[in-house]
Formats: structure tokens, sequence, C-alpha cells
């Protein structure tokens, strides 16, 4: 056999897995079982029956995973938005950080003293299964959105916890592999997790509403390369912060947050691309995570029945108790406080963090890395599947995004200055209120009102609700800005609603 013919048969067949895998959505839907678990599992076993797959050296992972994570992160900033985040920017920093660190406390105490670990292993062990992930939580609401605060939290937590973790993890690894004990180990830990923190956040502000700028002012020759252009942009905003030793996965989601609402050329053709990226990118790191994994070692050293027992305990006692203590002083209704408690799934980012354990020369690495997939696994499958099903039975809100494959527009040379898109925000006044109640200048117009994907036949009387898409023309230097009336949510509204 040729080479043109072994190479166009590893093109077919990597097509076909393509393929397979974008249908396996559908699966999941029917199923009730989490996309990423298919690609997570189905690579393990592959691997497992033909070793030749799992060959694939571990940097080379982790580096692939890398990518497709900062490509997942960027997308979930741009899909949450400084609109939906601004009420609840506080909520999502102090659960994304907080939750992290004490679920990665209390885990490793749990590992040492339940399971004998090293304080070291026990230590790494937490801080790599702390992070919820990102591409499980939108792959397990699918089409769906969880109204009202909860759906806020679920996302933005799993986009903020997962820089802080692998932060954490980049801090904890040195002082642990090199033996640094005591104040002086503490105090190096704090200042390198400070510093990435500071300094990733500083790349995603100041790269955000530099590229945003970039986006607006510098035309090009065809509308394919808008998209291009702002993914080359993210991922140069890793690389500079991961270089000044700065925290690349905050860089990237803080930066999609601060373009997420630009109005520039091409919005949303570029937000639909990265969102097929994020897709793809999801894909490629649970596969290639699936392929590190054998199976028939999980019992080895325990680390099966560990990683049950830490996942069940992780699940019904850990997040439930401390992360739900952390969420008393956030108002949250009990029923979506039960869903956010329940919705802390893990993925990707813990197997990766795990396997920097089988990088840095950690003792029982392979072990700790086995406790990481069983926890992961045992999250997306159970955790995950039942997350839908425990919102219905709560009766939590939620709302179905469909697809639109069709759209109808007129495209304009120059970007109009008198018409504004908006979402209306849950508690905003324009939330449950007639159009005629409205404090709107006379020079603004509310021209169309999309619910639910249709156009609303639009009157006086006809009242509007959060989640409602409407096009205003009004004056650009009218003020105040009547976008307030639609977007600034009033915190003790939102927490009724």
């Amino acid at each position: 056999m040729s080479d043109t013919t072994r190479f166009g048969l590893l093109i077919a067949v990597v097509a076909a897995v393509v393929m397979l895998a974008v249908l396996s959505n559908r699966l999941s839907a029917r199923l009730r079982v989490p996309a990423p678990a298919f690609f997570l599992l189905g690579a393990a076993v592959a691997s497992d029956l033909v070793p030749r797959l799992g060959q694939v050296p571990i940097v080379t992972v982790q580096r692939i995973v890398t990518v497709a994570l900062a490509v997942i992160l960027f997308d979930g900033g741009m899909h949450l938005g400084r609109a939906r985040l601004r009420a609840n920017t506080g909520a999502v920093l102090w659960i994304g950080t907080s939750g992290t660190l004490v679920t990665a406390a209390a885990l490793a105490v749990l590992a040492h003293g339940l399971f004998g670990l090293s304080w070291g292993g026990a230590a790494l062990l937490g801080t790599a299964l702390a992070p919820t992930d990102p591409a499980v939580v939108f792959s397990v609401l699918g089409r769906r959105q969880i109204a009202g605060r909860a759906g806020v939290l679920l996302e933005g937590e799993s986009g903020a916890n997962d820089p802080v973790g692998i932060a954490l993890m980049a801090a904890l690894l040195p002082a642990v592999t090199e033996h640094r004990a005591g104040a002086a180990g503490f105090a190096h830990g704090v200042e390198a997790f400070g510093a990435q923190m500071l300094i990733g956040l500083a790349v995603g502000v100041l790269g955000g509403l530099g590229l945003r700028e970039f986006t607006r002012r510098v035309p090009l020759p065809s509308e394919g390369l808008y998209p291009l252009r702002v993914l080359a942009g993210a991922l140069g905003l890793y690389g500079v912060a991961a270089a000044a030793d700065g925290s690349g996965f905050l860089a990237v989601f803080v930066a999609g947050i601060v373009l997420c609402d630009a109005r520039a050329p091409y919005a949303r053709e570029v937000k639909r691309f990265h969102a097929a990226l994020a897709g793809l990118a999801e894909i490629t790191a649970f596969t290639v995570l699936g392929l590190t994994v054998s199976l028939h070692t999980l019992p080895d050293g325990n680390a099966l029945g560990i990683g049950l027992a830490l996942a069940v305990l992780l699940a019904f006692l850990v997040r439930p108790v401390l992360v739900g203590l952390l969420l008393l002083p956030i108002r949250l209704p009990r029923r979506e406080r039960a869903v956010v408690l329940w919705g802390g799934l893990k993925g990707a980012v813990p197997i990766l963090l795990g396997s920097y354990l089988l990088t840095g020369a950690v003792r029982d690495a392979e072990r700790l890395y086995s406790i990481v997939f069983v926890v992961v696994a045992f999250s997306v499958l159970v955790q995950g599947g039942l997350l839908p099903t425990l919102a219905a039975r709560l009766r939590v809100p939620t709302t179905v995004v469909e697809p639109e494959p069709f759209s109808l527009g007129v495209r304009l040379r120059e970007e109009p200055d008198n018409l504004r898109r908006l979402v209306i925000a849950p508690g905003a006044p324009a939330d449950g209120a007639a159009v005629h109640e409205l404090d709107l200048d006379q020079g603004t117009w509310i021209s169309v009102v999309l619910r639910d994907g249709r156009l609303l036949e639009l009157t006086g009387q006809t009242v509007l609700r959060a989640e409602d898409e409407v096009l205003l023309l009004t004056d650009p230097l009218q003020q105040p800005d009547p976008a307030a009336v639609f977007t600034d949510a009033r915190p003790d509204r939102a927490a009724r609603s």
C-alpha cells in the first residue's frame, strides 16, 4: 500500500470519526448521557483495544488540550457576556475563587484522612479535582438555558474557576515536588497564585479592549477572515499571558466577555464560528485525554475504589455543604440553589491538571491520575446525566434555545449608530412592563421584539419579558442611555424573579 493510499485512508477514518462525534449529540439527547462521556470513555476503550493509540506523548496531549480549553473558555466568555454577567459579577468571582479553594482543601483532607495518601499527593489530587468544567456544563445543558441567576452562576463558575484551579496547581506543584515546606513555601505559593491571577486578568481586560477596537476599526477584504482574526487574537492573548507567567486561561475567558457585546462587523458570524470551533475543541480534548487512560489498570492500587468514594463524597457532601455555605450570602431561590450545587461537573480540566502530575515527578502519579479519571467519569455520567432531570423535577425554569438556520436582514456598509439590539435582563425595568409604560424618550422607538425565536406582535399594550430580544432605534447622543431600561437589572427584582 502506497503512502498516498495510507494517507487517504487516514483522512477518511478521521472524517468518519468526526462525523460520528458530531452525530453523538443526537444520541446524547436521547440517552440523557452527556456527549463528553462518549468521547472520554470511547477513547479509553479504544486505547485498551489498540495499544498504539495510547502512545501519544503526555506532553503532546497537554498542549493539544491546552489549546482546546483556550478555545472553549474564549467561546464561554462570549456566550456569557457582560450583559448577563453584570448583575452577578461578584457572585461569580466569589463562588469561582473561594469555591475552588475550599473544595481543593476538603478533598485533600478526605484523601489523606480516609485513604492514607500523603499530604502532598492529597493536596495535588484535591487541586486537580476542584475546578468544574465549562465544556461539560455547556454540553449537558445543550440547547437549554437555566433561567434566573442559576444559569449565569453555573456558566460563570465553570469559566472562572478553571483559571483559578490551573494557577493553584502551577503554584502548588513546585512546592510539593521540591519539598518546600513551612511559611516560606506557603508564601511562595500564594505569591505565584496571585501573580497568575492578576496578570491574566490584566491581559484579558486590556487585550480584549484592544482586540475589540482592532476588529471595529481595521476592515478586512473578506467576511471569512473576521472570525480567524478574532481566533488569532484570542490565542495571542493566551500566549502573552502565559509568557508573562500569568493565567492564559483567565485572559481568554475575560477577553471573550469583553468582546461579547462589542458592536463590530460580522459579530454574529464570529460568534457562530467560535461556537462551532469550541464544539470541535471539546471533542478533541476529551478524545485525546481518554487515550491516556488504561481502563484495565484502574483497579491497581485501589484507584477505582478511592475514585468512586471521592466522587460520591464530592457530589453529596463536599459541594452541597461547603459550597452551599458559600452560596448563603447570594440571593438565590432554594430550587435554583440545589441545581447550582448539583451542577458542579468535572471534565477535561481536572484530567489535564492530573496529567501535570505525570510530568511533574510526583510520587504515585499514575495512581493519582487514575483516581482523577474515575471521579471525572462519575461526574460526567451520573451528575451530568441527572442535571436536566433534577432541574425539571425542581421546576426550575429553562429556556430552550432553538437553532435559527434562516435569517432575514439587511447588510449595511457602515455601522448604524442609531440601531441597538438588546436582550432584556431579568429584573430590568422593562421586564414585566408594557411598552407604553416604559420610561423612553419620544425619539426612541422599539421596532422589533423577538420572543423564543418568533416575532412578537407589537402594540402599546404588549408586555415585555426577560430574555426578549429588542431592536431599538434611538438617537445615539441621547442621555440618559435608553438601553438601561432593558439591561440594568435591579438585584431585588432579579432575586424575586
